[in-house]
Protein backbone atom coordinates (compact mmCIF):
# COMPACT_ATOMS: atom_id res chain seq x y z
CA UNK A 1 0.00 0.00 0.00
CA UNK A 2 1.21 3.42 -1.44
CA UNK A 3 1.12 5.85 1.41
CA UNK A 4 0.11 9.56 0.47
CA UNK A 5 0.43 12.23 2.63
CA UNK A 6 -0.18 16.63 2.33
CA UNK A 7 2.44 19.44 3.24
CA UNK A 8 1.43 21.80 5.93
CA UNK A 9 1.98 25.42 5.53
CA UNK A 10 5.09 26.44 7.07
CA UNK A 11 4.39 28.43 10.14
CA UNK A 12 2.28 30.85 11.40
CA UNK A 13 3.66 33.71 9.82
CA UNK A 14 3.38 37.65 11.67
CA UNK A 15 2.23 40.42 9.90
CA UNK A 16 5.33 42.43 10.86
CA UNK A 17 8.03 39.29 9.83
CA UNK A 18 8.54 41.23 6.68
CA UNK A 19 9.16 40.21 3.40
CA UNK A 20 11.48 37.64 4.07
CA UNK A 21 9.04 36.31 6.98
CA UNK A 22 8.18 32.31 4.79
CA UNK A 23 12.16 31.60 3.98
CA UNK A 24 12.57 32.32 7.44
CA UNK A 25 9.89 30.03 9.05
CA UNK A 26 10.71 27.88 6.74
CA UNK A 27 14.74 27.24 7.15
CA UNK A 28 13.59 27.23 10.60
CA UNK A 29 11.77 24.07 9.64
CA UNK A 30 14.79 22.66 7.48
CA UNK A 31 13.27 23.09 4.44
CA UNK A 32 15.62 25.60 2.71
CA UNK A 33 16.24 26.76 0.75
CA UNK A 34 13.67 28.46 -0.62
CA UNK A 35 12.81 29.19 -4.53
CA UNK A 36 10.01 32.05 -5.57
CA UNK A 37 8.32 31.50 -8.74
CA UNK A 38 6.05 34.14 -10.75
CA UNK A 39 5.64 35.36 -13.94
CA UNK A 40 5.18 38.33 -16.25
CA UNK A 41 3.18 38.34 -19.26
CA UNK A 42 -0.16 36.45 -18.67
CA UNK A 43 -2.48 39.32 -19.46
CA UNK A 44 -0.29 40.34 -22.68
CA UNK A 45 -1.86 39.39 -25.59
CA UNK A 46 1.24 39.81 -27.60
CA UNK A 47 4.74 38.48 -26.99
CA UNK A 48 5.56 35.90 -24.71
CA UNK A 49 4.79 34.58 -21.20
CA UNK A 50 8.12 34.80 -19.14
CA UNK A 51 8.41 32.69 -16.05
CA UNK A 52 11.29 33.18 -13.17
CA UNK A 53 12.60 31.06 -10.38
CA UNK A 54 14.78 32.41 -8.02
CA UNK A 55 16.87 30.98 -4.83
CA UNK A 56 17.99 34.20 -2.70
CA UNK A 57 20.89 33.70 -0.86
CA UNK A 58 20.11 34.82 2.98
CA UNK A 59 23.40 36.30 4.07
CA UNK A 60 22.83 38.80 0.87
CA UNK A 61 18.99 40.02 1.56
CA UNK A 62 20.02 42.77 3.32
CA UNK A 63 20.82 44.76 -0.35
CA UNK A 64 17.26 44.29 -1.12
CA UNK A 65 15.67 47.02 0.60
CA UNK A 66 14.36 48.34 -2.59
CA UNK A 67 12.25 45.21 -3.10
CA UNK A 68 8.47 44.61 -3.91
CA UNK A 69 6.28 43.45 -6.66
CA UNK A 70 7.41 44.30 -9.42
CA UNK A 71 4.23 45.93 -10.50
CA UNK A 72 4.56 48.35 -7.80
CA UNK A 73 8.13 49.84 -9.17
CA UNK A 74 8.89 52.17 -11.68
CA UNK A 75 10.75 51.05 -14.63
CA UNK A 76 14.01 52.62 -13.17
CA UNK A 77 14.10 51.11 -9.91
CA UNK A 78 13.10 48.06 -11.75
CA UNK A 79 15.90 47.72 -13.24
CA UNK A 80 17.88 49.04 -10.39
CA UNK A 81 16.54 45.77 -8.31
CA UNK A 82 16.97 43.40 -11.30
CA UNK A 83 20.42 44.15 -10.83
CA UNK A 84 20.87 43.77 -6.86
CA UNK A 85 18.36 40.89 -7.14
CA UNK A 86 21.00 39.17 -9.61
CA UNK A 87 23.79 40.29 -6.73
CA UNK A 88 21.80 38.56 -3.90
CA UNK A 89 20.45 35.89 -5.97
CA UNK A 90 21.93 31.82 -4.79
CA UNK A 91 20.68 30.28 -7.83
CA UNK A 92 17.78 31.79 -10.67
CA UNK A 93 16.47 30.54 -13.94
CA UNK A 94 14.35 32.15 -16.56
CA UNK A 95 12.10 30.42 -19.19
CA UNK A 96 10.42 31.90 -21.67
CA UNK A 97 7.51 30.70 -23.82
CA UNK A 98 6.47 32.39 -27.02
CA UNK A 99 3.17 32.93 -28.36
CA UNK A 100 2.40 30.15 -30.50
CA UNK A 101 3.02 27.64 -27.93
CA UNK A 102 0.00 29.91 -25.59
CA UNK A 103 -2.42 29.37 -28.69
CA UNK A 104 -1.15 25.45 -29.12
CA UNK A 105 -1.58 24.50 -25.54
CA UNK A 106 -3.44 27.49 -23.26
CA UNK A 107 -2.40 30.22 -21.36
CA UNK A 108 -2.32 28.19 -18.09
CA UNK A 109 -1.07 25.10 -18.86
CA UNK A 110 2.44 26.82 -20.10
CA UNK A 111 2.38 28.90 -17.28
CA UNK A 112 2.47 25.86 -14.60
CA UNK A 113 4.33 24.14 -17.26
CA UNK A 114 7.02 27.14 -17.53
CA UNK A 115 6.95 27.23 -13.88
CA UNK A 116 8.18 23.53 -13.23
CA UNK A 117 11.15 24.58 -15.74
CA UNK A 118 12.08 26.90 -13.90
CA UNK A 119 12.45 25.12 -11.02
CA UNK A 120 13.95 22.06 -12.83
CA UNK A 121 16.92 24.73 -13.95
CA UNK A 122 18.02 26.36 -10.75
CA UNK A 123 21.30 24.96 -10.28
CA UNK A 124 20.55 24.58 -6.73
CA UNK A 125 17.91 21.74 -5.73
CA UNK A 126 15.10 23.92 -3.27
CA UNK A 127 13.67 22.60 0.00
CA UNK A 128 10.22 24.34 -0.44
CA UNK A 129 8.90 26.38 -3.23
CA UNK A 130 6.30 29.36 -2.96
CA UNK A 131 4.61 30.27 -5.58
CA UNK A 132 2.28 33.14 -6.61
CA UNK A 133 -1.34 32.95 -5.82
CA UNK A 134 -2.38 29.07 -7.89
CA UNK A 135 -0.92 25.66 -6.59
CA UNK A 136 1.69 23.89 -9.11
CA UNK A 137 1.92 20.02 -8.59
CA UNK A 138 5.32 18.70 -9.94
CA UNK A 139 7.57 20.88 -9.06
CA UNK A 140 10.09 18.29 -7.17
CA UNK A 141 10.15 20.02 -3.72
CA UNK A 142 6.71 20.94 -1.27
CA UNK A 143 5.10 23.88 -2.28
CA UNK A 144 2.58 26.49 -1.10
CA UNK A 145 0.79 29.03 -3.53
CA UNK A 146 0.95 32.25 -1.44
CA UNK A 147 -1.61 35.05 -2.28
CA UNK A 148 -0.40 38.09 -3.26
CA UNK A 149 3.29 36.16 -2.96
CA UNK A 150 5.11 38.67 -4.97
CA UNK A 151 3.78 41.39 -2.08
CA UNK A 152 4.61 39.09 0.87
CA UNK A 153 7.18 37.06 0.11
CA UNK A 154 10.67 38.19 -0.89
CA UNK A 155 11.55 35.62 -3.15
CA UNK A 156 8.47 35.21 -4.93
CA UNK A 157 8.95 39.58 -5.19
CA UNK A 158 12.38 38.47 -6.48
CA UNK A 159 10.88 35.88 -9.31
CA UNK A 160 8.57 39.09 -10.51
CA UNK A 161 11.06 41.27 -11.00
CA UNK A 162 13.29 39.01 -13.14
CA UNK A 163 10.19 38.16 -15.00
CA UNK A 164 9.15 41.23 -15.37
CA UNK A 165 12.22 42.90 -16.71
CA UNK A 166 13.37 40.04 -19.10
CA UNK A 167 9.93 40.26 -20.77
CA UNK A 168 10.31 44.02 -20.53
CA UNK A 169 13.61 43.99 -22.35
CA UNK A 170 11.85 40.79 -24.91
CA UNK A 171 9.41 43.55 -25.70
CA UNK A 172 11.45 46.18 -26.47
CA UNK A 173 13.73 44.04 -29.40
CA UNK A 174 10.31 42.84 -30.43
CA UNK A 175 9.63 46.71 -31.44
CA UNK A 176 12.88 46.84 -33.07
CA UNK A 177 11.10 44.80 -35.58
CA UNK A 178 7.34 45.34 -35.70
CA UNK A 179 7.81 49.24 -34.42
CA UNK A 180 4.21 49.92 -36.02
CA UNK A 181 2.58 47.68 -32.59
CA UNK A 182 5.19 50.22 -30.36
CA UNK A 183 5.98 47.24 -28.36
CA UNK A 184 8.32 49.29 -26.16
CA UNK A 185 5.53 51.47 -24.91
CA UNK A 186 3.16 49.03 -23.27
CA UNK A 187 4.26 45.89 -23.73
CA UNK A 188 1.87 44.02 -25.39
CA UNK A 189 -0.87 44.52 -23.17
CA UNK A 190 -4.14 46.14 -24.25
CA UNK A 191 -4.17 49.53 -24.79
CA UNK A 192 -5.88 52.32 -26.82
CA UNK A 193 -3.16 52.40 -29.16
CA UNK A 194 -2.51 48.57 -29.11
CA UNK A 195 -5.98 48.16 -30.14
CA UNK A 196 -5.69 50.91 -32.87
CA UNK A 197 -2.44 49.52 -34.29
CA UNK A 198 -4.54 45.93 -34.40
CA UNK A 199 -6.92 47.46 -36.25
CA UNK A 200 -5.07 49.17 -38.50
CA UNK A 201 -2.36 46.63 -39.49
CA UNK A 202 -4.15 42.82 -37.94
CA UNK A 203 -1.79 40.53 -35.90
CA UNK A 204 1.84 39.92 -36.17
CA UNK A 205 3.59 36.33 -35.35
CA UNK A 206 3.66 38.02 -32.16
CA UNK A 207 0.00 38.33 -30.93
CA UNK A 208 -1.93 35.39 -29.46
CA UNK A 209 -3.78 34.38 -31.72
CA UNK A 210 -6.18 32.51 -29.38
CA UNK A 211 -7.36 35.48 -27.27
CA UNK A 212 -10.65 37.08 -28.04
CA UNK A 213 -9.24 40.45 -28.85
CA UNK A 214 -7.45 39.26 -31.36
CA UNK A 215 -10.03 36.88 -32.27
CA UNK A 216 -12.43 39.61 -33.31
CA UNK A 217 -10.22 41.00 -35.98
CA UNK A 218 -11.42 37.90 -37.89
CA UNK A 219 -14.68 38.75 -38.60
CA UNK A 220 -13.61 42.60 -39.76
CA UNK A 221 -11.06 41.58 -42.55
CA UNK A 222 -11.24 39.08 -45.63
CA UNK A 223 -7.35 39.62 -46.16
CA UNK A 224 -4.68 37.01 -46.16
CA UNK A 225 -4.07 37.58 -42.28
CA UNK A 226 -7.53 36.99 -41.35
CA UNK A 227 -7.87 34.03 -42.80
CA UNK A 228 -4.27 32.41 -41.40
CA UNK A 229 -5.83 33.96 -38.32
CA UNK A 230 -9.04 32.07 -38.82
CA UNK A 231 -7.28 29.05 -39.66
CA UNK A 232 -5.03 29.11 -36.76
CA UNK A 233 -8.21 29.90 -34.05
CA UNK A 234 -10.34 27.59 -35.45
CA UNK A 235 -7.60 24.89 -34.79
CA UNK A 236 -6.88 26.28 -31.20
CA UNK A 237 -10.97 25.78 -30.67
CA UNK A 238 -11.10 22.07 -31.97
CA UNK A 239 -7.84 21.04 -29.30
CA UNK A 240 -9.76 23.03 -26.19
CA UNK A 241 -6.75 25.70 -26.38
CA UNK A 242 -9.01 28.87 -26.49
CA UNK A 243 -8.23 31.49 -23.62
CA UNK A 244 -9.45 35.08 -23.49
CA UNK A 245 -7.10 37.69 -21.86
Amino acid sequence: MVATFAMRPPAVIRRDSGLFGYERALARRGLGPVAGVDEAGRGACAGPLVVAAVVLDHRRVGRLGELADSKLLTERVRERVYDDVLAAALTWSVVVIPARDIDRYGLHVMNVAGMRRAVARLSVRPGYVLTDGFPVPGLGAPSLAVKKGDRVAGCVAAASVIAKVTRDRIMCRLHERHGEYDFAQHKGYVTAAHAAALARHGPCEEHRLSYANIQSLVAQGGDERSVRLEETVAMAGRQGLTETA
